[in-house]
């Protein structure tokens, strides 16, 4: 994510004007969401309120915006336009956090917080590393000083071990991966399974989704109410969502497909036509996907994203307009590690790799999985009998589907341990987020 500077003042992005890729305003920036944690972990920034016409506020998270820069924020593909609902985790930096007291470790001394700064880890989360603050004035006329701490100087800004056991379970979640987060959520019980799968924010509860066994994210999907399942959904992979559309009863299927945009949803109707154990069933429809005169610095710009899984990452794919599946003339492929040896202003049609086979859309298995080991890939494209590409299998896609069909209840989060309940009460974490 490319910003001004390594460190962003969150009070300072209110009113800035929020941009698309190209150069159209989205709105402007209201506030910012910020997730408190135990102990001595620091707030995790997860996104921006964001006002679009007509008055209405939006979340969008951190993981849409590429630049914030000039006084402005860019954020790339489409944002949810769901009317932002704060959710219980969730503290607002200006409308909560500004002129909040807080303490200097060392010499006790109680401040108040003007400003909070943010900037990147290189897992690309954006946590609290400074507070601007300010010593209360002494006298009629003398201003109060301000001035820069690092957040481990301070206190005061943290949740509180006394803190509820669904807020204790949110903190301790927020920094796992979503294979640990499902793994987690499979222990609770139903009633407060439910509850921190509602407090989660649509992405995040659409990954963690990806990784939870049938029975419990049919059980969620249909314990929310159907305009959030639907958003849901469409932050969730295709593929994964066509799994999860079809173990949803038809009616509830149908309708929650008709909530969903046009688009989204002709994807996911195409790829529920293929039986689970084929190339079809197994793709994904959004891999990466540049026509062929697009230069190696678009490539390796749309590779770069934050949120674009590590196999799908590995390689572009070269086809005639129009680029989304199912797509024009598929012309072969580019590796992201030839993309990283050649001059940024090289046209990627000189690049390709035209040697893997791509299959088809009914290709078993069996072959597909020979296909992988045969030639060592981490992802093949999929076209129809037109040669039009209508999507990748990625080998993360394979492993998944050669594994038992349990094997997601035999794996759990290494760093955090529960005392699942069988009835309806409490179940609190046995670790902290760290």
């Amino acid at each position: 994510m490319a910003t001004n500077t390594s460190r962003v003042f969150l009070a300072r992005l209110a009113g800035l004007g929020v941009f698309d890729p190209r150069g159209d305003q989205v709105g402007k920036v209201r506030d910012a969401v910020v997730v408190l944690r135990i102990g001595d972990n620091p707030p995790r920034l997860t996104g921006l309120v964001v006002e679009v016409p007509p008055r209405r506020r939006i979340f969008v998270p951190m993981t849409k915006v590429t630049a914030i820069d000039a006084g402005q924020v860019i954020v790339t593909g489409t944002v949810n336009l769901r009317r932002f609902e704060q959710r219980r985790n969730e503290s607002l930096a200006t409308a909560e956090l500004l002129d909040h007291s807080i303490t200097l470790r060392e010499s006790g001394e109680q401040v108040r917080v003007v400003d909070i700064g943010v900037t990147t880890t290189r897992s690309r989360e954006w946590l609290v590393d400074s507070l601007f603050v300010r010593r209360p004035g002494t006298g009629l006329r003398r201003r109060s000083e301000r001035f820069m701490v690092e957040w481990p100087d301070v206190t005061g800004l943290s949740l509180p071990e006394t803190a509820q056991p669904a807020e204790q379970l949110l903190a301790s979640i927020d920094s796992l991966r979503p294979a640990d987060v499902a793994s987690l959520l499979h222990t609770l019980v139903p009633k407060r399974r439910l509850e921190v799968a509602r407090e989660l924010d649509d992405e995040r509860l659409a990954d963690v989704l990806e990784e939870l066994v049938d029975e419990d994210r049919v059980e969620i999907m249909q314990a929310l109410d159907r305009e959030r399942a639907a958003d849901v959904l469409e932050e969730m992979d295709p593929g994964d969502a066509a799994d999860l559309i079809s173990e949803l009863p038809p009616d509830q299927a149908e309708f929650l497909l008709e909530e969903m945009e046009p688009g989204e949803a002709e994807d996911i109707r195409r790829l529920m036509t293929y039986d689970q154990f084929s190339a079809g069933g197994m793709m994904t429809s959004e891999p990466v996907i540049l026509p062929p005169d697009a230069a190696v610095a678009e490539a390796l710009a749309s590779i770069r994203q934050a949120d674009l899984p590590p196999a799908l990452a590995a390689q572009v794919y070269v086809c005639r307009p129009p680029t989304e599946t199912p797509t024009g003339k598929y012309l072969g492929t580019c590796h992201f590690q030839r993309l990283l040896r050649e001059p940024p202003s090289t046209l990627i049609s000189s690049l390709l790799d035209t040697s893997v086979d791509p299959v088809r859309p009914d290709t078993p298995l069996a072959d597909v999985t020979r296909d992988f080991a045969a030639y060592n890939l981490v992802a093949v494209p999929v076209v129809d009998e037109d040669n039009h590409l209508v999507g990748a299998v990625t080998i993360d896609d394979v492993v998944d589907h050669m594994l038992p069909a349990n094997w997601r209840e035999q794996v759990g989060p290494d760093r955090v341990e529960t005392t699942a309940g069988t009835n309806d009460g409490p179940s609190t974490p046995g670790a902290s987020d760290g």
